[in-house]
């Protein structure tokens, strides 16, 4: 039903879509405002209680104990295998839905570094394909820890850093990023898959449906960090990433776009006006649409160990990756992109 141009959602909607609908719409809720609650509780309990202002003393504390670290503990553990399997996680994955795919098999007994492509508005293949055990990614790739690299803003915001913590995802700092692509896995695990989206929250700027334009001619260190620790570099696409979301966007040298830029810098945080859907209609809103999304892992690409590699080294197989990210782009997208000979990967 459409009334002045807004699409309404049907009355008798089944009952798992509707919480399809609410698991999407909580998760956008806590990335979106779980940084800024994090410091309000912070603030209330230091500033207007009486007894919690000294656990949250303590918790500073532990903080500063927990900095940079990228071990899990048995009790983060215990939480993180039940969150990855749980029934919030499957709805989300359905929603979409979420697929993974793999074009071959990898080494269970190595360290590898996934470089997922493009970021979108909000990484959702990337959370439900390697943050969730919904799609088996440890059954496709069986052996392999995984764990996500997030914005280390977030770990910056007490209590929201928790709830990353807790799901096993890794602050993007050199110091994390190198203890987790140095050692090896505790068991059961044989082997490693860091999760990294080199474009970053930058790149949420060029995200825009039927569009592939990525940030990488500059980013560089990631595969500076993969050749001083000797791991291989696995290519990974989301095809669809970009269609849940739509956003207003301005022109390069405007002031609304040097302002959002700003804001980026000081924070870390993008602040973009999304154009989504909502519960009952599905005009506009910030509830992600209803696009699949399928990620696809492609075959790894070996780097060999140099601790100091100099600029031509990481110039040469930053060159050869992009160009094996490309292939892979170009041999799926006619799987999973409707035109797929006029999208091109855009190189930023």
């Amino acid at each position: 039903m459409e009334i002045l141009g807004v699409k309404f959602a049907p009355l008798r909607v089944p009952l798992n879509r509707r919480l399809e609908t609410l698991s999407v719409a909580l998760w956008i809720l806590i990335c979106a405002l779980g940084y800024f609650v994090g410091y309000i509780l912070t603030a209330y309990f230091l500033f207007f209680t009486q007894t919690m202002r000294y656990f949250i003393l303590l918790y500073f504390i532990w903080m500063y104990y927990d900095w940079n670290k990228f071990d899990i503990g048995k009790i983060r553990r215990k939480f993180l295998q039940w969150i990855r399997s749980c029934a919030w996680n499957r709805y989300f994955c359905n929603y979409f839905p979420i697929k993974l795919v793999k074009t071959t098999d990898l080494d269970p007994n190595k360290l590898y570094l996934f470089c997922s492509f493009p970021h979108g508005i909000l990484p959702t293949g990337v959370y439900g394909a390697f943050g969730t055990d919904i799609l088996g990614c440890r059954e496709l790739f069986p052996g392999l820890e995984f764990r996500i690299v997030i914005l280390d803003v977030f770990y910056k915001s007490p209590f929201f850093r928790e709830y990353f913590r807790s799901c096993g995802g890794l602050a993007s700092t050199p110091e994390c990023m190198n203890q987790q692509l140095s050692t090896r896995p505790s068991p059961p695990y044989t082997g490693k898959a860091t999760v990294l989206i080199p474009g970053g929250a930058a790149e949420v700027f060029e995200c825009k449906p039927g569009t592939y334009r990525i940030l990488i001619k500059r980013r560089k260190g990631f595969v500076k960090l993969a050749l001083q620790n000797g791991n291989a570099l696995v290519p990974v696409c989301s095809f669809g990433e970009t269609d849940t979301f739509d956003q207003f966007s301005w022109p390069d040298g405007s002031f609304v776009k040097r302002l959002q830029e700003y804001i980026r810098k000081k924070i870390g945080i993008p602040p973009v006006l999304l154009v989504g859907r909502g519960f009952f209609q599905y005009t506009f809103g910030l509830i992600p649409r209803r696009k699949p999304v399928t990620v696809v892992v492609g075959s790894p690409m070996e780097l060999p160990k140099i601790e100091e590699p100099t600029r031509e080294q990481v110039e040469e197989y930053h060159e050869k990756f992009v160009k094996h990210l490309k292939k892979l782009f170009e041999n799926e997208k006619y799987k999973y992109i409707e035109n797929a000979d006029s999208v091109h990967l855009e190189f930023v």
